[in-house]
């Protein structure tokens, strides 16, 4: 069993950097690939980030690559999602997620292959 707790979200102006961030509790937070999500009221869940078990491959869709980052300590069970040149469109509740992985590379953006979520945390874009 895994729990994810969120931190970090808040309210920022357009073009600004946020830094959020996920707890995770157990001892076997390094078998985990690790993903970030987000959903905006009336639309689906979208995948933003992800990063293998090792930390050594990560990957982004196509309209956040190059604003997002997404990084991880396996010693102290975190993962984080920096966010730079936030636009209108980023507002959303985050969510990090937590999926079995096979291999020390492996990344996983599907979002139902992630066996464990936290609750959200809310981020908000003003202009």
């Amino acid at each position: 069993q895994v729990q994810l707790v969120e931190s970090g979200g808040g309210l920022v102006q357009a073009g600004g950097s946020l830094r959020l961030s996920c707890a995770a509790s157990g001892r076997t937070f390094s078998r985990f690939a690790m993903g970030w999500f987000r959903q905006a009221p009336g639309k689906e869940c979208e995948f933003v980030a992800t990063i293998s078990r090792s930390g050594t491959n990560s990957y982004y869709p196509g309209p956040v690559k190059g604003r997002l980052t997404i990084s991880r300590d396996n010693a102290k069970n975190t993962v984080h999602l920096e966010m730079i040149s936030l636009k209108p469109e980023d507002p959303a509740v985050y969510f990090c997620a937590a999926a079995r992985a096979d291999s020390d590379i492996a990344i996983i953006h599907v979002p139902r292959e992630y066996n464990y979520w936290g609750q959200g945390t809310q981020v908000t874009v003003f202009s």
